[in-house]
């Protein structure tokens, strides 16, 4: 098998990722072939598609969300994920058995002797008006009944894993503070999540490892579930595996990938880009080495807000604070610039605090 070195690796990520040149997709299918974005921080993926597609306008994504053609919603990982609404329909319930052990991985104790079918049916009981509800609501309304394993650990788990909850706009609409209030994923959509498939079977989990690598390849096994959290997905990757190509890294980890993926030459160049928290070109492996040095690698679990430079993690940036007031994006390096480097970093970063702004500033500085 050839071996991709971390460079090779790194622009088949940005190719996947609309990273490398940006796209003309509509982002409705900037979001399906991304697989989702992540999106615990509302307004995060706004910059997350400007960084990937031409001529993006946050009106555009306001309407997918209000169209309910996207949804935000706990999926991957059980952070909260916007997904079209034909991929929450599809992949939810290949995610209930994670989700239920993610939440009990922190409320173990507080859950302990708790029927969580039970719950599951008495939260759907108290959703069935319609009403949107926040998840102290929920947790509140549910505490009576189950008064000894708290609020907390009752609202995490009826809205993170029990019942498939959609978060309504306004929350997660462009420059719109709002709190979350959720609804069943089956009333807002108009039909129930697809079916568990039938034992012995896997189509969704078919699914997600030919679009997780469609995305995010070439990738290990390992890669993937860091992606999406699931542990039981062998079985997929073996009915896929004959229309897969393997090659090796530099640790001899196999690689998978689909034979017709973009693979581009690693001496590729790649343009400054600036991603948001959380974003997923980043998390989206157990091995971040292709695009973050293991120094800086915290900074990817502590919500910060990064620059690609050559294509690597070079810099974190915030908006608002320090020097240059509201309005100015402010660059930290995290190693020197070269003068083409920073020239090119101070060009992006006008655009950027130019879309932020809706076009009232440019500026931008390196701190």
């Amino acid at each position: 098998m050839s071996v991709l070195d971390a460079r090779a690796l790194n622009r088949a990520a940005l190719a996947r990722q609309l990273l490398l040149e940006r796209s003309d997709l509509p982002p409705l299918d900037a979001v399906a072939h991304l697989c989702g974005l992540q999106a615990q921080e509302p307004q995060e993926p706004f910059t997350g598609l400007w960084s990937r597609l031409r001529d993006f306008a946050p009106a555009a994504l306001d309407g997918l969300l209000t169209g309910r053609r996207v949804v935000r919603t706990h999926l991957m990982r059980r952070t909260v994920h916007l997904v079209t609404a034909g991929d929450a329909l599809t992949w939810r319930a290949r995610h209930d058995a994670m989700l239920r052990q993610k939440v009990l991985g922190v409320y173990r104790r507080e859950l302990d002797g708790v029927d969580l079918d039970a719950l599951a049916a008495a939260v759907r009981d108290l959703m069935a008006d319609g009403e949107p509800r926040t998840m102290t609501e929920i947790a509140r309304a549910l505490a009576g009944r189950w008064p000894v394993p708290g609020r907390r650990a009752l609202g995490e788990m009826a809205v993170a894993a029990l019942v498939p909850m959609v978060q309504l706009p306004p929350r997660g609409l462009w420059r719109v503070r709002a709190g979350v209030r959720n609804v069943p994923l089956a009333r807002w959509l108009g039909r129930e999540p697809d079916a568990p498939a039938p034992r012995g079977s896997d189509p969704a989990g078919e699914e997600l490892v030919l679009r997780y690598l469609a995305a995010y390849g070439p990738a290990a096994s390992a890669d993937l579930r860091a992606w999406c959290g699931l542990a039981g997905l062998p079985a997929a990757v073996a009915a896929v595996r004959e229309r897969l190509v393997r090659f090796r890294d530099e640790r001899g980890r196999e690689l998978l990938d689909l034979p017709d993926a973009p693979r581009p030459d690693p001496g590729t160049p790649a343009p400054v880009r600036f991603l948001p928290a959380f974003d997923n070109v980043v998390l989206g492996y157990q091995d971040r080495g292709r695009i973050i040095d293991d120094a800086h690698r915290g900074l990817s679990v502590e919500g910060a807000r990064m620059v690609l430079v050559d294509g690597r993690v070079a810099a974190t940036w915030t908006t608002g604070t320090g020097p240059g007031g509201a309005g100015t994006v402010t660059v930290s390096p995290l190693r020197g610039f070269g003068r083409a480097e920073r020239a090119a970093v101070l060009e992006e970063g006008a655009r950027l605090s130019l879309f932020l702004s809706d076009g009232d500033s440019d500026r931008v500085r390196i701190s």
